[in-house]
């Protein structure tokens, strides 16, 4: 009351109460409590949360207000030049940053790959979103943080068949494709971890999880951004999950991509240094 300069006559009509009634809940030798009716107008008229009022909870937001702070929808351009995701990364530099991606990880991905796979969605030039790609590897590489992606399994097989999703792929861009994976799988390692897993077994949405910072699930148009501890802490545990129950963990990887690639060509190479 003080803080909103609301006096007791201003909170008993916004209340729907009479004034002694505040009157004796305001009075510092009173013993009577009010019935949850009258908590919840006082709560509305000034603007907090019942819990707070009864010493229920340290925080004195309204719960819509919390989760205004706690939740937000944010459009999810279909391009690579996306300002908004590049910023969390930025913002959680130096914490590890789990990601389940929407298909193969775009930072990943081959420039013959990306002019494929976006050309009917692009708004700026394939040069500028290629460069964008290559601006979140190299901030990978620079940053002192962690990159952990757990990829779906039945992504890599039928992006290897050129099937479905990926169908219509030319065979040259498959291979270095596959190629390119196996290269940075292997030369960024630990850094960057990469693990396949088996949706057959456990599922993901395709979610990135920015430290303890926040938490985000991407709907396709649109990134549904969780900040609050408990909802982060749901999600790590599903990402550590995935991980840790993987078909193909972090070190098995380089080795079923050469599988991948051996199926297309039929010929069988020699192990990467």
């Amino acid at each position: 009351m003080r803080d909103g300069e609301v006096s007791q006559s201003a909170l008993a009509r916004a209340a729907g109460v009479d004034r002694s009634t505040i009157s004796q809940l305001l009075a510092p030798d009173t013993a009577r409590l009010p019935n949850a009716q009258v908590v919840a107008a006082c709560a509305t008229a000034l603007g907090v949360s019942a819990d707070w009022l009864l010493s229920l909870s340290d925080r004195p937001e309204s719960a819509a207000q919390l989760l205004s702070t706690s939740l937000s929808l944010t459009e999810a351009p279909r391009a690579l030049v996306d300002e908004r995701i590049y910023a969390w990364h930025r913002e959680a530099e130096g914490y590890k940053i789990r990601h389940v991606p929407a298909a193969l990880p775009d930072m990943l991905k081959t420039r013959a790959l990306i002019e494929w796979e976006y050309k009917p969605h692009l708004g700026r030039t394939a040069d500028q979103a290629i460069g964008a790609s290559q601006d979140r590897l190299d901030w990978m590489r620079q940053a002192q943080s962690d990159y952990e992606i757990a990829l779906p399994l039945y992504e890599i097989d039928t992006f290897a068949r050129a099937e479905g999703y990926y169908s219509g792929v030319s065979r040259e861009i498959r291979l270095e494709q596959l190629d390119r994976l196996e290269r940075l799988s292997t030369q960024l390692y630990p850094r960057l971890r990469l693990s396949l897993f088996d949706a057959r077994r456990l599922y993901s949405s395709p979610i990135t999880i920015f430290g303890p910072l926040l938490s985000v699930l991407y709907l396709g148009s649109h990134y549904l951004a969780f900040r609050d501890r408990e909802r982060i802490e749901i999600f790590t545990a599903h990402f550590d999950r995935l991980v840790r129950e993987a078909a193909y963990g972090a070190r098995d990887v380089p080795r079923y991509l050469r599988g991948l690639r051996e199926q297309i060509t039929g010929v069988n190479l020699p192990i990467r240094p």
